[in-house]
Order: C-alpha cells, then sequence, then structure tokens
C-alpha cells in the first residue's frame, strides 16, 4: 500500500504451515495471528506462528475471534489460557465480525466484558478489529478509548471519527508472499517504527501515540 512506512499480515490455521524465515526478509514488520475463538477453540497453528515470529523477530499479535451467542466470559478465558504476551508484544486483539442474531445491546455488553476481563488480566487495552459496517454500529461511541484495527478492502483509507482514528487497517484479504501458501491479509499502521515499537506500553513522549494510545492501567 502506497504513502504507509509500516506493514504487516494477519494468518492463522488457514495459511497452513508458515516459512517464517522466507517470510522476514520481505517487507514484514508485523504480523497478527489468531488464538482462539468462541468458547473452547484454539487455532492449531498458533503456538507455531507464535513461537516462530519471536524467534525471526517479527513483531507479533495475537487475536481472538468472538462468538456473540457464547459466554464473554469464558471465550475470555480461552484467550487468556492460550496466550502468553511478553514485552515488545503489541496489545491482544478482541476480533469482532459476526453479530450472530443478537441484539443490539446484548452485543455491546458481551464486548465489554471480554475486553474489561482481559484488560484487567493483562494490564494492557485490548485492539477491537472489525469492519466499517459493525465499527459504525456497535464501536462507536461505545469503546472510543480503544484503539482500531479497520478491515476495508479498498485503495482507500477508511474514513474515521477525528477522535478515534484507525491504528492499523486491513486494506486487503488476497494478497500472496514468498513463504505463505495461498492469499493472506494485508495490513498498515498508521505511524513510524518508532510508535509501533512502543504501540502497547508506556511511551516517554506523547510523539509516540497513535491515535488512542494503548497503555498499561
Amino acid at each position: 500500500m502506497e504513502g504507509f512506512e509500516i506493514h504487516g499480515i494477519d494468518v492463522s490455521h488457514y495459511q497452513h504451515r508458515i516459512d517464517w524465515d522466507t517470510v522476514a526478509t520481505q517487507k514484514v514488520d508485523f504480523a497478527f495471528v489468531k488464538a482462539t475463538e468462541g468458547l473452547t477453540y484454539k487455532d492449531s497453528l498458533f503456538q507455531r506462528n507464535w513461537s516462530e515470529l519471536k524467534r525471526v523477530g517479527i513483531k507479533r499479535g495475537a487475536y481472538h475471534f468472538y462468538r456473540p451467542n457464547s459466554s464473554p466470559k469464558t471465550q475470555a478465558y480461552n484467550f487468556l489460557s492460550t496466550v502468553s504476551i511478553e514485552e515488545g508484544d503489541l496489545p491482544p486483539v478482541l476480533d469482532f465480525e459476526v453479530v450472530s442474531g443478537q441484539h443490539h445491546f446484548g452485543i455491546i455488553s458481551g464486548l465489554q466484558t471480554w475486553l474489561s476481563i482481559v484488560e484487567n488480566e493483562l494490564g494492557f487495552r485490548p485492539i477491537i478489529y472489525t469492519n466499517l459496517n459493525l465499527y459504525n454500529e456497535y464501536i462507536k461511541d461505545n469503546f472510543n478509548d480503544y484503539s482500531i484495527w479497520i478491515a476495508r478492502y479498498n485503495d482507500l483509507a477508511p474514513h474515521m471519527p477525528i477522535d478515534q482514528p484507525w491504528s492499523f487497517w486491513q486494506y486487503g484479504n488476497r494478497g500472496r508472499m514468498k513463504g505463505i501458501e495461498g492469499d493472506v491479509d494485508f495490513n498498515v499502521f498508521s505511524g513510524s517504527h518508532q510508535d509501533l515499537e512502543y504501540f502497547g506500553f508506556p511511551a516517554d513522549s506523547s510523539s509516540y501515540a497513535i491515535g488512542k494510545p494503548v497503555y498499561p492501567l
């Protein structure tokens, strides 16, 4: 994507066994990997991806695919029991893509429960991943203190409220990269290398803050 300094990908078991050594030779500054989904599901390749990212030196983050029709508390602990976040990792991500027939208030309440549990347990405020439609319906004005990873498959950057700009933008879902079998999602980060390095951690300068900073509680 033209005009952005920091590029990354997100993957799950759908990409099969990734050759991270080959990926690391390309322009990949960060990678988000699927850890869990719903009440009990754990991605079969999460632990391998997680350890490989650390080994090759790509900044890593883990995400949970949220199911609104299941207990948010149980989902939160499914994620927490699977992922060990270390210093230098990106904050945890709540992946909100489906409503599963749930009513508006119930969805917002469930999202808040998951976010609060993970935030309290880890001491870092999670990132919310979603698309523009769900953002405008459920996230906007309800979760203004969270950093946003927005999905919009377009050459034009998403238009967001002034007080809650996006931090990560997933701009494509059919990317191709050496070392990865099949399609992979492409993303950009809204700041610099220094901003990414300190994203989610205490900043010595306000220049590190991108959108809504994700500092420890």
